[in-house]
């Protein structure tokens, strides 16, 4: 028997049998799928990859997903169509984040998503970022998205005007459309421009300081006023309580915590670790701490730089890699900031890696002994936090966002000074072998697929069911 399903939650019994509970009109499984593995022995949330069944021409159900026919559909159903805003490609944690969501939910088979950028090319963190070369952009296109862009450049671009064409190309895509998504506030200055189609629009917010970000907030508050915001999905609880607290109504709001793609994001074997080490030119016995931000004042860049002066005076075997836009020595300012910091000791930044932009973020966390995070205002869930935990490296963030809560059992939260930065550091090495244990314990609460069946959740709900009722799902694999 096939299933029928709008969402299938999955979970492993005490004896181990596979069990399911369902959030929708009506489910049936069969035994085969009753069977279905699961990684390691635990299923996320919600951890069921589905495919919707469509007809062919001679009646057969086509299973998008994974291009086999079936017999089990009795109706025809359009897949969900979801067109997200992007202000442009270029590094970020919301970025990589929202890319993720959209190509799981695109390949799932569900929904057909699409994005318009506004943007091809963006100057941002000191460093040139062409929408064709990142790799959220590559990786959006290889699972068969369609991308387009409206402008060439941000140099000198004006957001709160558009052109005429620039609006009917935007038009048009909102037209093919059911939901629009924002991947940010920053996109809104399009979809509240006089004529851009009236379809549901769900505003994703990744930050939690909503009064420092220009006119981003005045642009939410004006595109709730007008009626156009079906749902306003926050990262983190701090995300939801900072914009609840700024006048954002609390019935807009939904909290998804933020997840990561399990199978990039894993501890390795030591071989594989000391092979990731010798490319970062690390020795293999070394105290090693990744910082992993963009260039932005957020991050509070000096203030990790004096930490990991600290930590290299003390630690004779340490070493700090960077990475992230603007982190390399071809930026000035960043160049700057290493001279202030180790003035006195020029000798220390022989251990200091600053490598950029990086897409093998994997290696480099599963390198690391440490994770760390600086930053003093604006964050919400960070990715880099979650990611470097997921590989085996030991989370030490200051207070800030919802990183308490993340690094709770796993790691450390550190004062806001360089010397108990740099402790903690330590403190967490010594302590590795302890929170190893909890990390792999959290992994399924940190699932991308989780995640993204609560995005699918949104999305459908706003869509007002312009989906046909008797779509029939078929279980194609349960993963993490």
């Amino acid at each position: 028997m096939e299933v029928c399903v709008s969402a299938v939650f999955a979970s492993r019994t005490a004896s181990g049998q596979m069990s399911f509970r369902r959030k929708g009109p009506h489910i049936g499984l069969s035994a085969a799928h009753m069977n279905s593995p699961v990684y390691n022995g635990v299923s996320p949330a919600i951890g069921v990859k589905v495919g919707v069944a469509r007809h062919d021409r001679n009646g057969a159900g086509v299973d998008t997903a994974h291009g086999k026919t079936s017999r089990c559909v009795t109706a025809a159903a359009r897949r969900l169509r979801v067109l997200s805003l992007y202000e442009g490609f270029f590094a970020g944690g919301a970025r990589a984040l929202h890319s993720t969501v959209v190509k799981e939910l695109h390949a799932s088979g569900g929904q057909v998503h699409s994005v318009l950028s506004i943007y091809r090319e963006m100057h941002r963190e000191r460093l040139h970022q062409a929408m064709t070369s990142d790799w959220r952009y590559q990786s959006l296109r290889d699972a068969g998205v369609r991308i387009e862009t409206l402008r060439r450049s941000a140099v000198g671009g004006d957001l709160s005007t558009f052109s005429e064409a620039e609006l009917a190309v935007a038009t048009r895509h909102a037209l093919g459309a059911d939901v629009v998504l924002s991947l940010k506030e920053q996109p809104l200055h399009l979809a509240n421009q006089p004529g851009f189609p009236n379809r549901p629009l769900v505003v994703c917010l990744h930050r939690s300081d909503p009064e420092h970000q220009g006119l981003a907030l005045t642009q939410l508050r004006f595109a709730i006023k007008a009626n156009r915001v079906a749902a306003v999905v926050c990262c983190a609880d701090s995300t939801r309580l900072a914009y609840q607290q700024a006048g954002i109504p609390g019935r807009l709001l939904t909290v998804i915590p933020n997840g990561v793609d399990l199978a990039r994001f894993c501890p390795v074997p030591s071989a594989q670790r000391r092979r990731y080490r010798r490319a970062l030119r690390v020795p293999a016995q070394a105290a090693v701490v990744v910082f992993a931000a963009r260039y932005d004042g957020m991050k509070n860049v000096p203030l990790f730089l004096a930490a990991a002066r600290e930590f290299l005076q003390r630690r004779e075997d340490g070493h700090v890699v960077m990475c992230g836009a603007g982190m390399s020595r071809s930026n000035t300012e960043l160049r700057a900031d290493l001279r202030i910091a180790f003035a006195d000791r020029p000798d220390l930044l022989r251990r200091v890696r600053a490598l950029g932009v990086r897409d093998d973020m994997p290696s480099i966390y599963a390198a690391a002994d440490v994770v760390a995070l600086t930053s003093s205002t604006g964050e919400a869930a960070p990715l880099c936090l979650i990611e470097g935990m997921m590989c085996g490296a030991i989370p030490v963030a200051t207070d800030i966002g919802d990183c308490l809560s993340i690094v709770d059992g796993h790691g450390l939260i550190a004062e806001p000074f360089p010397a108990a930065i740099s402790q903690a550091w330590e403190e967490a090495m010594a302590r590795r072998d302890e929170w190893t244990p909890a990390l792999e314990q959290s992994r399924a609460r940190f699932s991308h697929t989780r995640m993204a069946a609560a995005y699918a959740a949104v999305i459908e709900r706003v869509s007002g069911g312009r989906t046909l009722p008797s779509a029939r799902l078929k279980v194609s694999a349960v993963r993490p």
